[in-house]
């Protein structure tokens, strides 16, 4: 491992804080040493307060953030006479103690403090880092790890053995260290749990960080215990996948993401001896909170392999409570024998923090699996910190979900217009989006973790079908489609109408939403309160002149989600109309069009706009919003629908 201090860069971060700021992110920035949230570092300072006294402050990165982007605002600020007091009290509550800490705070608008704020404040240093390291985490988490420890650094660290972090791990410390001689110390082990470095100066205490990972990555390699993984193809089932979701979801009691991961690493574990290397629990007890103890396995009855799960995981709760409330039983992930893994979340973003959660652990059992097997901590221990008061009250407080969250959508021609208005506002509603459009910027447009965009050719089934299967792949399944792509084509009367103009428009307004609906049908059956959205026209109600080919492929969609309504309705599967009209906010509707197109009727843009019965302008978000509806519990028990998104128009009235 190396440093990336920047020298350089460092001497633009002139206050303690700025340099707190700075390490803090460079040990962000390295996955191996802390994920999603994971660890935490300090400074101690002084501030001026409201009376002109000099105060002792201990800036402690604060909950909720996360070291990669951390900013100052981030760090709580905390008197150091009441943390190092509250260092000699015999016992405290971990609720007493997140009470105090916040007592103690110069900022009341700042967050929590971290429940190792005291741990911090004991260390009697400037700097202090604290770290998750898989390198060293993994030496811990194997038969012997202490002994290797002391093998690895003889007696400059010191290492603490495992204990619930919060008040009871600063008081052993506090406890353990006091005949210590810190400046001895390069470090701190603390088993199962991860690695302490400090100094007075920020770059040293980093690169002691730097230093020890580095000493237990070699001693990983001098051990065998390496890592060397081939590429596999793997061969998935998605209309197993997509059931599997299903059931997760009928037991979580919602809609859940389920993401695969088929990497090269993932693949090679599920082929390992998997009942005896992952059902020892995580790799460190923090990961509990998002993981679970154990995960799920699943082979081809994999019905009975959930039931299995959760019969385990209560017992597992009724052999550990004292008065705890029961957490959902489903697993957040499960590996598929010789499959590859997936990670269950109730949105994409923490669906993909379990998987990457479990790349980390995947690799440190392998490699501790090398060095004389992987021990995880007992189930007693693990469940102390899942079923941990200041966990269960967070739970407690959270709020109420987006309508969409964990649902998975499949948006059409959404590279702009009616259709990139639908895709964004399913997504701000909690949906993990697909968007599909034959412009590949499509690509680049929907680019995140919940928002995949999909360059693809309505009209040419295999492309359909790939698309399908990303979202299968990355989300679980398809809960929502809303098939909106289409163009309007040229105006040509019956008379002069050529075969190209008819058969593209067939093609693109017609028979591709014909092929989007046979492609996700049998994913729809498996999904959660699913819809199907058709965006059709006010052409078929009140067809124009020289339309022809525009109108019938319009009335030949809407006849199409009306036959989609009846066959689909016994699978919960609802399908609904909207037919738009006059919706001048997309790329088709250029400032020059809409200015000939008003002064052809005699009006300005404004009253050409708002040529309708409620005088109003209808725009692609007011589209996205009867859209949204449609899919959601406003039309929960309609289908077949047929509704005017217009403003009122006199001839459909």
């Amino acid at each position: 491992m190396k440093s990336l201090y920047n020298d350089k860069e460092a001497k633009e971060f002139k206050t303690d804080l700025d340099l707190r700021v700075y390490t803090s992110r460079l040990l962000g920035r390295d996955s191996s040493l802390v994920l999603h949230g994971g660890g935490n570092t300090s400074v101690k300072s002084s501030a001026t307060n409201l009376f002109g006294e000099t105060e002792d402050i201990l800036l402690v990165k604060g909950s909720g953030w996360d070291l990669a982007t951390i900013e100052g605002e981030g760090f709580a600020p905390v008197k150091m006479d009441m943390l190092l007091k509250m260092a000699e009290l015999k016992e405290l509550s971990d609720e007493d103690m997140v009470k105090n800490q916040r007592l103690a705070m110069t900022n009341p608008s700042a967050p929590n403090p971290s429940v190792e704020a005291i741990l911090h404040a004991i260390i009697p240093f400037k700097f202090v880092d604290h770290t998750h390291t898989d390198a060293v985490v993994t030496i811990t988490n194997t038969e012997g790890g202490e002994d290797k420890i002391k093998e690895l650094y003889g007696d400059k660290v010191l290492i603490i053995p495992y204990i619930m972090p919060g008040f009871v791990l600063a008081k052993l410390i506090y406890d353990m260290t006091r005949d210590v001689d810190w400046n001895e110390l390069e470090g701190m082990v603390l088993m199962n749990h991860g690695l302490f470095t400090f100094n007075d100066d920020a770059k040293k205490s980093y690169e002691k960080t730097i230093e020890l990972v580095d000493k237990a990555e070699g001693y990983l390699a001098d051990k065998g215990a390496s890592l060397h993984v081939q590429s596999e193809e793997l061969h998935v089932d998605l209309l197993e996948l997509a059931s599997i979701r299903k059931e997760i979801s009928n037991i979580k009691g919602h809609a859940t993401i389920s993401i695969l991961n088929d990497s090269d690493k993932a693949v090679h574990f599920s082929k390992q001896d998997i009942q005896k290397i992952s059902q020892q629990g995580p790799l460190t007890p923090d990961h509990v909170i998002r993981t679970k103890r154990v995960p799920a396995i699943l082979g081809a009855n994999f019905e009975s392999d959930l039931n299995s799960y959760v019969k385990s995981y209560k017992q597992y709760f009724e052999d550990n409570k004292k008065d705890e409330t029961l957490l959902n039983p489903a697993p957040n992930f499960a590996i598929l024998e010789s499959g590859g893994t997936l990670s269950f979340g109730k949105n994409a973003k923490e669906a993909n923090i379990i998987k990457d959660i479990n790349e980390h652990t995947f690799e440190a059992i392998l490699k501790a699996e090398k060095l004389g097997g992987y021990k995880a901590l007992s189930a007693a221990n693990i469940f102390e910190v899942e079923y941990w008061s200041l966990e269960q009250a967070k739970l407690k407080k959270s709020g109420s979900s987006p309508e969409f969250n964990g649902k998975v959508a499949v948006v059409t021609g959404a590279a702009s217009g009616i259709g990139l208005a639908i895709a964004k506002m399913l997504n701000a509603r909690g949906a993990a989006v697909v968007a599909l459009d034959i412009n590949p910027e499509v690509t680049s447009i929907f680019n995140k973790a919940d928002m995949i965009g999909v360059k693809c050719d309505l009209t040419c089934s295999a492309d359909i079908q790939e698309a399908v299967a990303i979202a299968v792949k990355s989300f679980g399944g398809i809960d929502i489609v809303v098939s909106n792509a289409g163009i309007f084509t040229p105006s040509e009367n019956l008379d002069s109408l050529s075969e190209s103009n008819w058969e593209k428009s067939m093609d693109i307004n017609l028979t591709s939403h014909q092929k989007l609906i046979k492609e996700t049908a049998p994913f729809l059956k498996l999904g959660v309160e699913s819809a199907i959205v058709m965006v059709a026209s006010k052409n078929f109600p009140a067809p124009g002149k020289g339309a022809a080919a525009y109108s019938v492929a319009k009335a030949g969609q809407t006849q199409l989600a009306r036959i989609a309504a009846l066959e689909l309705g016994e699978y919960g599967v609802r399908v609904n109309t909207l037919h738009p009209h006059a919706v001048f906010d997309t790329s088709l509707w250029t400032d020059e069009v809409l200015a000939n197109r008003a002064r052809a009727y005699g009006m300005s843009v404004d009253e050409y706009k708002t040529n309708n019965v409620l005088k109003t302008e209808i725009k692609s978000t007011n589209v996205a919003d009867l859209v949204c509806a449609m899919a959601g519990s406003a039309f929960a028990k309609t289908t077949g629908s047929q509704v005017a998104i217009d403003g009122g128009s006199d001839r459909i009235i």
